[in-house]
């Protein structure tokens, strides 16, 4: 006969807290514990506009809450019969002292001696560390502490995740003459039986090849024409689709991802300028990880100064995309104008939250170093005739607790694919250079 199954007790990490303010709802039935010294680094992160500074007063707010007529020493019932019990660890003296074994005294430790304690006084139960630190987690497991990551809001299968194109190759070239012909075919003509909104297709046959996509509308693959953009010409069928992803009226979402060098963000702002006329506004983000742990406020100066050095890969990019009209030129004048009349702005994105923005091309850059909640926060914000357009690298992640499988921006992709209004596309040609690309390569 199997042997009866060990309750779980899970305990929180503060890491895990600030990443998902709604963690402790979802263990099911399994106990919740939170160690003080968690309360103690939450209250540090309660101020500020980030999503961190939120998920921190949500999270205090919620325990305030559920422990109103409660003592949090003892184990308090959370929301509801589908929930376990939750109760915060005060007591972090257990015969291992994780000071003494790593060397010296810090938060980590008391956090690794209360979930040593608990298990001392719960040794019928199975204690679990949840954390979105890796060291933390290593830590533990060196004290015999079972230990885990916080996959709730995670892709499981990220070699997997939607890349937005198909090759096709067919031996009969009379296929893509009637794509030319036409204008148009039917999927299942070409053995496709379920087609993605806005998909991306490569046709090829030995003598000719076409680009289409498919069109949910009319239930059929449309050509994709190669189109300049403001100056900028793509040099391949995935920079292609890019721009068409970004000019195409219907797709108010975009997402294009890819390595360093393969043009993401410089096809997103020549598509962004191209389309000036039909928008009010252009606005430039990019998540600011800052490094040694200074925020903005060490910098000097005002806002605009202090974010500029964290912006100025869109300014790389902007003068790249300048350069391609001649000096005085009108197209060439035209992008210093935008800048100075605001028309192309670049935002903090901890001043998105609680705003509008109708009529306006959002581009966010290096969408990988958001949180999933972050990126449903910005795209919340979008009003009537907005387009969003995030790029990055899922491969390239900057902050501590995030990775390839919890970015926001892989999270994205994974939800949306298949949305009439959502079109993605992954670039994986390197067009900066051959130098850059001999490095990608080899290093």
């Amino acid at each position: 006969m199997a042997a009866a199954k060990k309750h779980k007790i899970y305990v929180l990490d503060t890491s895990v807290i600030l990443y998902d303010c709604d963690a402790i709802k979802n263990f099911k039935k399994n106990d919740v514990a939170i160690p003080i010294t968690v309360l103690e680094e939450i209250d540090s992160f309660k101020k500020g506009n980030d999503v961190i500074n939120l998920h921190a007063r949500e999270f205090s707010r919620y325990l305030d809450k559920i422990s109103d007529k409660n003592l949090l020493q003892t184990w308090i019932p959370l929301d509801g019969e589908t929930h376990g019990k939750l109760r915060v660890l005060n007591n972090e003296n257990s015969k291992i002292d994780a000071a003494e074994v790593f060397g010296r005294e810090k938060n980590d430790h008391r956090i690794l001696n209360a979930v040593l304690k608990l298990m001392e006084e719960e040794p019928d139960k199975k204690v679990i560390l949840v954390s979105k630190d890796i060291n933390l987690r290593i830590k533990a497991r060196a004290l015999s502490i079972d230990a885990e990551d916080y996959e709730t809001i995670r892709i499981k299968d990220i070699e997997h995740l939607y890349r937005g194109k198909t090759e096709l190759n067919f031996e009969d070239s009379a296929i893509i003459d009637r794509f030319y012909e036409e204008g148009e075919l039917k999927p299942e003509s070409i053995g496709i039986e379920e087609a993605a909104s806005n998909h991306f297709y490569i046709l090829k046959s030995p003598v000719n090849s076409a680009l289409g996509y498919y069109d949910a509308h009319q239930g059929r693959i449309l050509p994709v024409q190669k189109k300049t953009a403001y100056g900028i010409k793509p040099r391949n069928a995935e920079q292609t689709f890019a721009l068409q992803a970004i000019m195409n009226p219907d797709n108010l979402l975009v997402t294009i991802t890819g390595s360093a060098g393969t043009g993401k963000t410089l096809l997103a702002l020549a598509g962004a300028l191209e389309q000036r006329r039909h928008y009010q506004q252009i606005y430039l983000a990019r998540p600011i990880v800052p490094l040694s742990n200074k925020d903005l406020g060490y910098l000097p100066g005002d806002i605009t100064s202090k974010i500029n050095p964290y912006m100025q890969p869109l300014w790389d990019n902007l003068s790249f995309i300048k350069n391609q009209f001649p000096s005085g030129s009108k197209q060439y004048k035209k992008v210093d104008e935008m800048i100075e009349n605001e028309k192309l702005h670049i935002v903090p994105l901890a001043y998105i939250r609680g705003r509008s923005l109708s009529n306006v091309i959002f581009i966010i850059d290096e969408a990988q170093n958001l949180t999933p909640h972050e990126v449903k926060t910005i795209i919340t914000r979008a009003g009537d005739d907005t387009k969003i357009i995030f790029t990055g690298d899922i491969y390239q992640i900057d902050t501590p607790y995030l990775d390839t499988q919890s970015n926001g921006l892989s999270f994205l992709v994974d939800r949306m694919h298949d949305n009439d209004l959502y079109a993605h596309i992954n670039l994986e040609k390197g067009e900066r250079s051959e130098l850059a690309n001999l490095a990608s390569k080899l290093l």
